[in-house]
């Protein structure tokens, strides 16, 4: 909100009496109100915009008839998913075109609880990129699982009602919305009281318990895998969030459901997005693109990803090229491929040709450092002793992160204990809790995954992120996963009790340190050698796979430190088919 005195000098600026401080000359831009491209000048003032139309300014900067777009929002984002920090999302996004994002921290709060949370808050403030982040409704995610925290209606109380907070994030747990769940309910009274808005997340959700959930004032979803799905949610009043990321991609499903008549109520995100996706396909400058592939106009695709998302989340200060608005401008080439050559954020020169400009400070990570507390870790706790050889498996299935449920006849040694058998692709899979010293592993028996040596051990486990392992032997799993708590979380590659291939990930287990391209290298590196030296399949991502092999919420069978899960009748289950 500007003071008094700067509004004062906003009007004169946009009643022509004063000269702006910047004037962007000869633009197109397009206007998201009307479905036009206007041909005008820019007029800026304490990074806001005081007008469109002829202006003089201190500063004039010709365009010749660049394009110009609102800042983007991705309306969905989990900032710990691109492995990095707040601090580095911000210089792998804005040069995309991306202003603003509505993250949700809930794989860190998992971790840390309201520290975690700070942590992401005072390292927001040390990027251009203005990340506003609601709180996790979900932690831990299920009661199936140990997490490193619990956040209770009591104990978010106080940040809901910081300005800091946006509002409610998305709530997972749609049958305890559904049935009146007590503890739910004070979730959900909590954000109401404060005026906050909530997010959804309800696949395959209709009919009466639609209805239950949207009049509980829940207000987007995200997990739509049809039209018909999408159609029916936007006829309840929801905003439906059309998701391109690096593990699950709905957008190109559910464009077709976009029409005249509901594009008011569409926006996009990306969910998860890794800097391999990032460099190689951009971020919502690739939704946009798409989006226009698939026929929308782009007109509505540049809505969809500015004044929707901005008046879905009360942003009343974006959305638009317009008078009064926040200086976030994205400057693309043209309104089919969508190429960024220069973005402004709050009327500054933020990025040109893929640059991220403002030198990278950043905020002290030592709060959200040294998370792997594991007890009496050995290769005794891999051992899988087995009454029969006729095994359930945890089934990968290609191209998603839903698994079937599957059986097998395997191997058992003299003391009935599992026996690896390089002609069946059936492996250990192991998770060990990382929290709070429970002492706790579960281990179960994956199929799909390819691997034909060693081992592959990560601290990135949705949603509670205990330690995930698998294998061909318990000495190399063992190796890993001792190696991993030595180096506080992040990716380890061993085979033969030597390491292949690491990356230490110190903000919570879950991000590096590093910059964007340094990540992206060694996760490339990791990946390389997961497939050449260790065997994983070559149509399976060795990393994002394992990431939810323990998320005991996406049917069909999971694994938590607690057992192995059956996700469609909501037990745990023995191994023994």
């Amino acid at each position: 909100m500007p003071e008094e005195k700067n509004l004062k000098k906003l009007i004169d600026i946009a009643a022509g009496r004063q000269k702006a401080e910047l004037v962007l000359r000869n633009c197109r831009i397009v206007d998201v109100y009307s479905a036009k491209l206007l041909c005008a000048d820019i007029a800026i003032s304490d990074g806001m915009i005081a007008g469109i139309g002829s202006y003089k300014g201190l500063d004039e900067k010709e365009m010749d008839g660049a394009i110009v777009l609102p800042g983007l929002i991705d309306s969905h984002i989990h900032i710990e998913s691109s492995c990095v920090s707040p601090e580095e999302i911000g210089a792998l996004l804005v040069p995309h075109g991306t202003s603003t994002i509505i993250a949700d921290p809930h794989e860190i709060v998992n971790v840390c609880g309201l520290t975690g949370l700070e942590y992401m808050l005072k390292a927001a403030e040390k990027t251009k990129l203005d990340i506003k982040y609601v709180m996790p409704s979900c932690v831990p995610a299920t009661p199936f699982e140990h997490a490193g925290a619990e956040i209770t209606a009591a104990v978010m109380a106080e940040a809901m009602a910081s300005k800091r907070i946006l509002g409610l994030g998305e709530f997972m747990n749609f049958p305890g919305v559904i049935n009146n769940d007590k503890a739910v309910l004070a979730k959900l009274m909590t954000a109401k009281q404060n005026g906050k808005i909530i997010d959804g997340h309800a696949p395959g959700l209709s009919g009466y318990g639609l209805n239950a959930y949207v009049a509980a004032g829940i207000s987007t979803d995200h997990e739509c895998s049809t039209v018909e799905e999408m159609q029916q949610k936007i006829e309840r009043g929801m905003y439906i969030m059309l998701r391109s990321g690096s593990a699950c991609n709905d957008l190109q499903k559910l464009v077709k459901g976009v029409r005249s008549d509901n594009e008011r109520r569409c926006l996009l995100c990306s969910d998860d997005r890794q800097p391999k996706t990032i460099f190689a396909k951009g971020h919502l400058e690739d939704h946009l693109r798409r989006c226009v592939q698939a026929g929308l106009s782009p007109f509505t695709a540049v809505r969809m990803a500015s004044l929707n998302a901005a008046e879905c989340y009360g942003l009343s200060d974006r959305g638009a090229v317009a008078p009064g608005k926040r200086a976030d401008l994205t400057i693309v080439d043209d309104l089919e491929h969508f190429n960024v050559s220069q973005v402004y954020i709050g009327g500054i020169l933020t990025a040109v040709n893929g640059k991220y400009l403002p030198k990278i400070e950043k905020y002290p990570i030592d709060s959200v450092a040294g998370s792997c507390h594991v007890k009496d870790f050995s290769a005794q706790k891999l051992i899988l002793h087995l009454r029969s050889n006729y095994v359930k498996t945890i089934d990968i299935l290609p191209g998603g992160v839903v698994t079937a449920k599957g059986t097998a006849k395997v191997n058992l040694d003299k003391n009935g204990n599992f026996l690896y058998s390089p002609a069946l692709d059936v492996v250990k899979i192991a998770v060990i809790e990382r929290h709070k010293n429970t002492g706790n592993a579960a281990v179960a028996l994956l199929r799909n995954y390819g691997i034909k040596q060693g081992a592959i051990a990560i601290s990135i486990a949705h949603d509670s992120h205990n330690i995930i392992v698998v294998g061909t032997n318990d000495t190399d799993m063992e190796y890993a996963v001792k190696k991993l708590i030595g180096q506080q979380g992040g990716m380890l590659l061993a085979c033969g009790q030597k390491t292949l291939a690491a990356m230490a990930m110190p903000i919570a287990g879950i991000m590096s340190d590093k910059d964007g391209e340094w990540v992206n290298e060694r996760l490339t590196q990791i990946h390389e050698i997961a497939h050449k030296k260790l065997g994983v399949s070559n149509d399976v991502d060795p990393i994002m796979t394992l990431c939810f092999m323990s998320l005991p919420v996406i049917p069909e069978l999971k694994l938590t430190d607690m057992g192995l899960f059956d996700v469609t009748k909501f037990a745990f289950t023995s191994v023994e088919a």
